[in-house]
């Protein structure tokens, strides 16, 4: 099983080369689902260079946002600084960040594959950081990518079934909140590097009771 740091690695050495490893563009649902909610307080969890972030400060959002990579860091405050807006950017996991219970409006899970050991409780955890009438917007690999990566290793997403995602695990593990929409599909990415092509993935929303 990979241990943090080797995660941790994995990860700098990624967002160390000087193209924006999924580009600079937001993801197509996330943004799709985010422009439909009135802006407030967001959580973007695993958020990489900033891509998202980036997006969502400038439509009116207050961004929070975290990944375990200084990297991913460095580039999503350089992004920012070009586009003139401002995020709250931590480095660190979940476990050790003091995020209050209760304190977004919005939590963005984008390609955001935990480790298998910590997904469970992340993905508890992260609902409790919700306000009453907060949503998930989630888009993931599922399960059945690893065929389309067989075909086209372009695609990208984890080689580990057991990072992967399918409608019966993101209904368990987030089975407080009410579903808006959950599905299986296939999606056309054209993310910077390491997400090009047709791959299978699962997309969620979610919203926490009021």
């Amino acid at each position: 099983m990979m241990k943090q740091e080797q995660w941790r690695e994995q990860w700098d050495a990624r967002f160390r080369q000087p193209e924006y490893a999924y580009g600079t563009q937001p993801n197509v649902f996330f943004a799709h689902r985010l422009d439909r909610l009135d802006p407030g307080t967001l959580l973007l969890p695993a958020e990489g260079e900033g891509r998202n972030a980036v997006y969502a400060a400038q439509n009116g959002w207050t961004v929070a946002a975290f990944d375990i990579s200084e990297q991913g860091k460095n580039k999503a405050l350089a992004l920012a600084d070009s586009k003139n807006v401002r995020l709250d950017y931590r480095v660190g996991g979940l476990d050790v960040l003091d995020y209050p219970e209760g304190e977004f409006d919005a939590i963005g899970l984008v390609y955001a594959h935990f480790l298998p050991s910590d997904r469970k409780a992340y993905h508890q955890r992260l609902a409790s950081l919700l306000k009453p009438g907060g949503v998930v917007i989630l888009e993931g690999f599922a399960k059945g990518n690893l065929e389309y990566k067989q075909r086209n290793p372009g695609i990208g997403g984890p080689d580990n079934p057991e990072a992967l995602f399918d409608v019966d695990l993101i209904r368990e593990e987030f089975a407080g909140l009410d579903v808006v929409l959950l599905e299986e599909t296939e999606a056309e990415l054209r993310e910077g590097l390491y997400h090009n092509g047709v791959g299978k993935v699962i997309r969620f929303v979610g919203q926490k009771p009021l």
